[in-house]
């Protein structure tokens, strides 16, 4: 990365960002950085805690009250997030790069990341600078002007997960900077470097001192400290339920604006209809493959659950076993590998402990279930663990009810639309799903019904900057009065339908 005073290797673990400076964590803590290909330290970052997230929050909250961020002009603000999509498309490579390293995915995937993050911090801007000045409401006299206008919300804490670490941050950040708010990052302490990355990008764009932070740090003392500090408008979480539920407690305290994403646990259905053909048959189970075993499944998306139809199931899994066993495990910067490790050794545990008890409880194991063997390109440190099919399951399964977040594909079958619909839903999540059909009126009918934010219909994982994203079940926020306030009382469900769905052929095969 061009133009830097000091590089990040110069700057060593001063990692934490609070008023314009680079700063160490103040007890002098540190935290080594694992590459998950080879469980070797790879970089160094402060290990910030309480008293560091009180001087980041405390700057982000003078940049708000005292400074000019919140007034800069909207076009100014969308120009500043068009020049940092400029400076992350020229920083493609050591950025996609870095998070190959950082999270274990193929540098192919994170070219893929850094290019929708540029795209996220484009969309914002646009959507910002197109934006009306207010909306009038009548108030019943000539003599009364009355209009409802947006202005920023303050100081916004941000905590970030460590599947997709800047990808995340994008989402948060970009829409906080185009409405004219501060803000506190905690990147996940184990993912944080491309999020470092990211502050630098902000300040040589010209964002002014204060309006972004950064703590790295865990989450039980800098995130906590986040979610309860009374001088933070808003907090943004990212993460699983249990983490997530102590945040909004900790918010509740100080009423603070809560936005949650939560996980999931989503089902891919697929009716026989859809895999008539060769060509259907082939698109669908190449897209159960994406589905379920993208980044190694350690997607909150992910389609871990494949709903089939009972006449086709045997062919179908056959064939996805078939394919999921050829795929090309490995570290992420290496040629031809098209699947990285999981992300810690902790999360590789838990996934063979749910693979255990699935087998334990019944289930028919086709292909994976366990680390493969060393090799070149899989070092012997690394956590690597194969793809993992999983037939013969039932919703009394921890595997089918409980997120994974690993290369784990369970099978269910049915027989009716209903019986399909029925075990869809049987989630306490409602995050994402899939239908795959060749019925244009079962396709309708199948969405609609399904109680999830997003629906792909003969497609999987693709996301729009333009729709809304998000769940039903255990999150939200609220909201009164006007057209938001009857938006409060209906739940807001994006689906997505491929007219010509053609295999994806992310993995080979």
């Amino acid at each position: 990365m061009a133009n830097r005073t000091e590089t990040r290797a110069e700057r060593g673990h001063r990692t934490i960002h609070a008023g314009g400076e680079w700063l160490a964590a103040s007890s002098g803590a540190t935290r080594d950085i694992i590459d998950p290909a080879d469980a070797q330290p790879f970089a160094v970052v402060a290990e910030g805690d309480e008293k560091d997230t009180d001087l980041a929050v405390a700057a982000a909250r003078r940049a708000f009250d005292a400074g000019e961020w919140p007034h800069t002009p909207v076009a100014e603000r969308a120009a500043l997030l068009r020049r940092v999509a400029d400076l992350l498309v020229r920083d493609r490579e050591e950025l996609g790069l870095l998070e190959s390293r950082d999270a274990g995915k193929t540098v192919e995937e994170g070219r893929v990341d850094i290019d929708c993050v540029a795209d996220a911090f484009r969309y914002f801007a646009d959507l910002v600078a197109g934006e009306a000045p207010g909306r009038v409401v009548d108030a019943g006299s000539p003599d009364i002007h009355s209009v409802v206008v947006h202005e920023p919300v303050g100081v916004c804490a941000m905590i970030t997960p460590w599947n997709y670490p800047l990808l995340q941050a994008s989402w948060k950040i970009a829409p906080a900077l185009a409405a004219g708010n501060t803000f506190v990052i905690k990147p996940s302490e184990i993912t944080p470097m491309t999020t470092i990355a990211l502050i630098d990008l902000l300040v040589e764009a010209g964002l002014p001192t204060g309006v972004a932070n950064i703590v790295t740090g865990p989450g039980h003392t800098v995130g906590a400290r986040l979610a309860e500090h009374p001088d933070v408008d808003l907090v943004s979480f990212t993460g699983g339920l249990v983490s997530g539920t102590k945040v909004a407690r900790a918010a509740a305290v100080t009423v603070k604006k809560v936005a949650l994403e939560l996980g999931g646990k989503n089902p891919n259905v697929v009716f026989a209809d859809a895999c008539e053909t060769e060509e259907g048959f082939d698109t669908a189970v190449d897209q159960a493959l994406n589905a379920a075993f993208i980044h190694s499944g350690q997607v909150c998306s992910a389609g871990g659950r494949l709903i089939i139809e009972e006449s086709v199931r045997e062919r179908f899994v056959a064939e996805l076993a078939r394919r999921a066993a050829k795929i090309r495990l490995g570290r992420g910067t290496e040629d031809g590998v098209e699947c990285g490790p999981l992300v810690s050794e902790q999360q590789r545990a838990k996934t063979e402990d749910y693979v255990a008890s699935a087998l334990a409880e019944g289930a028919v194991l086709r292909c994976g279930g366990k680390r493969p063997e060393p090799s070149p390109e899989r070092p012997e440190g690394g956590y690597f663990y194969e793809p993992t099919v999983l037939d013969q399951c039932h919703r009394e399964m921890r595997v089918v009810r409980e997120e994974v977040f690993g290369p784990v594909l369970t099978v269910e079958t049915f027989r009716t639309e209903d019986e399909a619909v029925a075990l869809a839903n049987d989630t306490e999540y409602g995050l994402a799903g899939a239908v795959w059909t060749a019925d244009a009126g079962r396709a309708r009918r199948v969405a609609g019904r399904l109680r999830h934010g997003t629906v792909w219909i003969n497609d999987f994982h693709p996301y729009l900057p333009q729709a809304e994203w998000g769940g039903f079940g255990k999150s939200g926020v609220g909201r009164e009065l006007g057209p938001a306030g009857l938006a409060e009382y209906r739940e807001s469900k994006h689906v997505y339908q491929n007219l010509a769905p053609k295999p994806v052929r992310w993995f080979a095969g």
